[in-house]
């Protein structure tokens, strides 16, 4: 039995899905680039603010997490101790001379660890300081 082939049509691209997919992939790597923390600390517990708001500019990273023994210092993810902090900021401000310093601390340090970090801070002659919260959940 022959076909008859002049009824069949030549193959051709639908473009429809093709275009579908691309706009998919396009909102999928939009989403996760926002998704991205800006944060190069360690992971801490931050404490709630209404007015928190998450900062995208280039920034020195302090993180105070809580120990048993006082505090744990990183500096963009690299432990160091209170007693040379200062000496590192400085070394960091020598690079650029307008660096912001962002303070994760975990909501469970004292308040007298937090101020001898923030003098260490403003004795390296940093003064763009910012202290990071997570935004509060408010329910309707």
């Amino acid at each position: 039995m022959k076909l008859n082939n002049s009824s069949l049509s030549p193959p051709r691209i639908e473009m429809l899905p093709l275009i579908d997919i691309v706009f998919l992939l396009l909102v999928f790597f939009i989403y996760a680039m926002l998704s991205m923390a800006v944060h190069h600390g360690q992971s801490v517990d931050l404490p709630q603010s209404s007015s928190a708001v998450l900062e995208m500019q280039d920034a020195i990273s302090i993180t105070i997490q809580a120990a048993d023994q006082g505090m744990i210092l990183f500096v963009d993810e690299e432990p160091v101790n209170l007693e040379i902090l200062r000496e590192i900021l400085m070394k960091k401000k020598e690079e650029k001379q307008d660096w912001e310093v962002q303070i994760f601390a975990d909501k469970s340090v004292s308040y007298q660890e937090l101020f001898q970090v923030l003098d260490r801070v403003r004795l390296a002659g940093l003064t763009r300081i910012s202290l990071q919260a997570e935004p509060q959940q408010t329910s309707p």
